[in-house]
């Protein structure tokens, strides 16, 4: 149970749909925890410390935030099919940088245009809260026509890309880039039901093959077993630790850790590894013990914690 692939998510939640797809590329067993589309997330926070957004993926007492680190996670364990054919080690993660903010911006914009009718005024105010901004009602189809046009700009590059007849972004086989793009046309197109999208026939041919791809094989878990899991369970060693850094951070020291962009809340641990792509913290609590909580460099903001 310890080694098991564990995801908390929920099923409209566009970046656990990037995940879930990725499960299906390589054929995974994984553990489906449910955890609410909104705050309080109480047995989600007590192991990501105040850590909020979703999907996170926990294997044993280790817990992954941000699908950059869950992603080469995965890789990492499960390296066949890889995430990275051909040309795509690197470039792949510049792509999926610029999809994961910018194509995405531009797509939950469209997407909360179209649905904002449906969504309940709670849910509404959990997002200004995580944005850090207003969200008015009466303004968010407007928002969106605004939105649509930068949209299909950059919907427009993935469809020029892939009408040379490619199956992929980067060939033959599916990469990182392939999940990040896909996450956010599945968001506006099968979540928020576009039909202004119609046109990009390349693209749509694409969106049905990575759809193709499923989700892997779910079995379902308790959110307080998952948390029982990393309990009974010991972090994995940081074979790298700590690297030399610009602000002389070194292991032992209590930092912070917090998203550059949205759901601003910080996670406060020790610093026990560091490298130029990973942060991972160690934080103890009750009701997990002992976990390691691992971050991506890019995105989030590192600083030594003054508590």
């Amino acid at each position: 149970m310890s080694g098991d692939l564990i995801l908390h998510h929920y099923g409209t939640s566009p970046f656990s749909e990037k995940v879930r797809v990725a499960f299906g590329i390589k054929g995974l067993p994984w553990q489906s925890v449910k955890i609410p589309p909104m705050m309080p997330k109480p047995d989600l926070t007590v192991l990501t410390g105040a850590y909020r957004k979703t999907p996170v993926m926990q294997v044993g007492a280790d817990i992954y935030c941000d699908t950059q680190i869950i992603l080469r996670e995965i890789e990492h364990r499960h390296p066949s099919p890889t995430f990275y054919p051909g040309s795509a080690k690197g470039l792949a993660e510049g792509v999926a940088f610029w999809a994961d903010h910018q194509l995405f911006s531009a797509s939950v914009a469209v997407a909360f245009g179209l649905m904002g009718e449906q969504m309940p005024d709670a849910f509404l105010e959990d997002r200004a809260k995580f944005s850090g901004r207003s969200i008015d009602r009466s303004k968010m189809k407007m928002q969106a026509a605004m939105m649509s046009g930068p949209l299909r700009a950059h919907l427009g590059w993935i469809e020029e890309a892939l009408h040379d007849g490619r199956k992929f972004l980067f060939g033959d086989a599916p990469s990182l880039a392939d999940l990040a793009v896909y996450h956010c046309v599945w968001f506006v197109r099968d979540r928020a039901k576009a039909t202004d999208l119609a046109d990009y026939t390349a693209l749509n041919v694409w969106a049905d093959r990575m759809k193709g791809f499923g989700h892997g094989s779910a079995s379902e878990l308790d959110s307080k077993a998952a948390v029982e899991i990393a309990k009974t369970a010991t972090p994995a060693p940081v074979p790298a630790g700590v690297a030399a850094n610009a602000m002389g951070l070194s292991a032992g020291m209590p930092v912070s850790v917090t998203p550059d962009d949205t759901g601003r809340d910080a996670t406060v641990g020790e610093l026990v590894g560091l490298t130029a792509q990973s942060i991972t913290i160690a934080r103890e609590m009750p009701e997990t013990g002992r976990v390691h909580v691992h971050f991506p460099r890019a995105g989030f903001i590192l600083v030594p914690h003054k508590g």
